[in-house]
């Protein structure tokens, strides 16, 4: 019996540390607050709608299998909710087994009836998680300068910000303003981009508002942020996506070559708006592999 409450017991700290809880902001330091106290609201199992602050979890491969690159994963959710089990925990374990030590981001939704500047609140969020991570990338076994993100539908506009808006909003001080916000690279996995005609318009009316200027819905189009100091983006869409029309990241990808960088875009006949670790089409559950060995150049560099 002893021998089995111990097996449990080394279980259970094994999840526990593969899971480790990060907050990521510095204790009084968390900008773009009014100062409310938020309950964590979980409307079902894996999708939350309100948190109080940004939160990550680590997901470290054992220490002997641990390569230097890392990935912030940024569920989706329409900038509703947080799909943080089925757009977040399931591509960070799949990219353990590839040796890659992962973070998932549960960010500040724009909805947040804390946040004073709506539109701003995940961009600070991910962009504090990225300089976190870096500071700590010793401790974690990782090198600084391998630091990717991994956005899906909603989580992908965000992923596209952070990879193209350098303007550091997180307002830290000190050694923090030394270090980049702009991910290495970009695994963009039926992201939302355009906000104007081919827009989610959950995703837009729920960061921007409902009467959002065309000024507004222009400057957070990503496609029209790309430069030639956009970090190496792969792209993944379904052609047969109802929810955000691949054109989003066709237009991404345009800008991209337009701007010379470097990255791919595969579209799949089909897949819907559910491409992930587990798809209905051998072809469309083909994207892993091609997203493994694509992280495997970039590693290389």
């Amino acid at each position: 019996m002893k021998k089995i409450t111990f097996i449990i017991i080394l279980f259970l700290f094994s999840q526990i540390s593969a899971q480790q809880k990060i907050t990521v902001w510095p204790k009084g330091e968390m900008p773009n607050s009014k100062g409310l106290k938020l309950n964590t609201i979980e409307e079902k199992e894996g999708r939350i709608t309100q948190i109080q602050e940004a939160e990550l979890f680590a997901f470290l491969p054992a220490k002997e299998e641990r390569k230097p690159m890392a990935v912030i994963v940024i569920p989706g959710g329409g900038y509703r909710h947080l799909t943080y089990d089925l757009g977040g925990y399931s591509y960070a374990k799949w990219l353990n087994t590839l040796g890659i030590s992962a973070f998932v981001l549960n960010y500040r939704l724009p909805t947040s009836p804390d946040l004073k500047q709506r539109e701003i609140g995940p961009l600070q969020d991910i962009q504090a998680a990225i300089k976190l991570i870096r500071k700590n990338a010793v401790q974690y076994g990782i090198s600084p300068d391998q630091i990717g993100v991994l956005g899906t539908s909603a989580g992908g506009h965000l992923a596209a910000m952070v990879s193209n808006i350098s303007t550091d909003y997180t307002e830290l001080k000190g050694d923090w303003q030394t270090i980049s916000t702009v991910p290495n690279f970009a695994i963009l996995v039926s992201p939302v981009i355009d906000l104007g005609e081919f827009a989610h318009k959950g995703s837009r009316d729920n960061l921007l508002g409902e009467n959002a200027s065309q000024q507004k819905i222009s400057e957070y189009s990503m496609q029209n942020r790309v430069t030639e100091k956009t970090p190496p983006t792969i792209l993944f869409h379904a052609q047969n996506d109802n929810a955000v029309p691949v054109i989003n990241s066709m237009l991404y990808y345009e800008a991209m070559i337009k701007n010379k960088v470097k990255g791919a875009l595969f579209i799949f006949p089909k897949g819907e708006h559910s491409i992930g670790i587990t798809n209905k089409t051998e072809l469309t559950d083909n994207w892993k592999k091609v997203c493994a060995d694509w992280l495997k150049t970039i590693s290389n560099k």
